[in-house]
């Protein structure tokens, strides 16, 4: 295996638009990783002419197979299922997905500029020249699960207020924040803040990507000893990413399939809607031995309080009224049920009674930049039912919990 270190600068002048370059050999397959700015024209000319240099055998991109599908317009929004979506439990990353989107129309919108032009250069060069194309980032799910979980559980919610008011904010995207997306990329700059103050996201967020690149890089060019690879990444990853590759030493495979592997979730937060359910039909129990008019006052409260905020939730989401209905019917019963969630009820419901148009889906990229879209939009509006519904029978049932073991006491 050939450790040779010829990490260095590209020579000035090569190309022409001065990108920082950076050269080396791994088990003799010659790298060079070319860090671009992700809103920049100068970084997706820089791409193209290199790509096309005849230099290259293979051009390797930041991106996952999802982003890849969505940059290129191989994956469209027309293809949201939302009805299998909500039934799977991924609304919540599609939510984050959506916000990340927001943000890159906000941007294209505000200086006519498509974030990963550059990917999207070095993609259609790969095809006209009939050159492999590898895609060595991170899946963006895996990354946003690790991300989330490497945050202590009093940080998510400010994280995710972040996230919801980055997407729907009307102010215009200042200079500091274009300067680090030049930077990094699209995930990196709408966390940024957040990765700053917490050393466990900057990890997952940024560090782990460089060594998960690494790794798929020595991965996918084993045994490829004479090609001459072209590695298109975001300017903030270059430093990492040449050191991974230069000098680690843990088997890609093994680093890849550890990078990948999802945190096992902590044991308490899938304890405490099992030990609610214990307290609230424990004190149901009680109530109805001292009395039924008690027990009965004690379900009513339950009722009232749980769907009643569930149902208003709904509602805030301007939900058809038979969403607010499954709303007040299903939260009581769900909050007492861990498997499943009220919002998962309501969800399906708006979902089945006002099912988006093809038109809807295909205005979503333009809805999702206002807060006002998200409730125009239909399949938005779903998400936002979804959401609100379960946030208000969380409330809810902590409300209720508390009135009911005051009224018992």
């Amino acid at each position: 295996m050939s450790q040779e270190n010829n990490t260095q600068a590209h020579p000035a002048g090569e190309i022409s638009h001065e990108q920082p370059v950076r050269r080396l050999n791994r088990d003799g397959v010659e790298y060079t990783l070319l860090g671009t700015a992700h809103v920049s024209r100068a970084s997706a000319e820089a791409v193209r002419e290199m790509a096309t240099s005849g230099e290259f055998d293979t051009v390797a991109v930041e991106l996952c197979q999802a982003r890849y599908d969505a940059l290129t317009a191989e994956r469209k929004w027309t293809d949201l299922d939302l009805y299998k979506i909500i039934r799977q439990g991924k609304a919540g990353l599609v939510m984050a997905n959506l916000a990340l989107s927001a943000y890159q129309r906000r941007i294209a919108d505000q200086f006519g500029i498509e974030p990963g032009a550059e990917m999207r250069a070095a993609a259609v060069a790969a095809n006209e020249r009939d050159m492999p194309l590898q895609l060595v980032d991170r899946d963006l799910a895996t990354t946003l699960r690790r991300s989330y979980a490497s945050v202590p559980w009093y940080k998510r919610m400010y994280l995710m207020a972040g996230l919801a008011f980055g997407m729907v904010s009307s102010d215009e995207i200042d200079e500091e924040a274009i300067e680090k997306l030049k930077e990094g990329d699209i995930l990196e700059s709408t966390f940024t803040e957040f990765a700053e103050q917490s050393p466990e996201l900057f990890e997952a967020l940024i560090a782990e990507r460089d060594r998960y690149m690494a790794a798929r890089l020595r991965e996918e060019n084993a045994e490829k000893s004479g090609s001459n690879v072209l590695v298109v990444i975001g300017a903030g990853h270059l430093e990492g990413l040449a050191e991974h590759l230069q000098n680690g030493q843990e088997a890609p495979r093994a680093e890849r399939q550890k990078l990948e592997t999802l945190p096992p979730r902590s044991r308490w937060p899938r304890i405490i809607p099992w030990a609610i359910m214990v307290l609230i039909l424990l004190g149901f129990y009680i109530g109805f031995s001292r009395s039924p008019e008690l027990g009965w006052q004690l379900v009513f409260i339950w009722v009232a309080i749980n769907g009643g905020l569930a149902a208003l939730g709904a509602l805030i989401a301007r939900g058809h009224p038979l969403t607010v209905l499954s709303a007040v019917i299903a939260a009581p019963l769900t909050s007492l049920n861990p498997t499943i969630a009220a919002g998962m009820v309501t969800g399906l419901v708006e979902s089945w009674i006002r099912k988006p148009r093809v038109s809807d889906l295909e205005n979503l990229r333009f809805d999702i930049t206002t807060l006002r879209g998200w409730f125009r939009n239909p399949a938005t509006r779903i998400l936002l039912v979804f959401f609100l519904s379960n946030l208000g029978s969380a409330i809810g049932t902590w409300i209720a919990g508390f009135k009911i073991f005051g009224a018992l006491s």
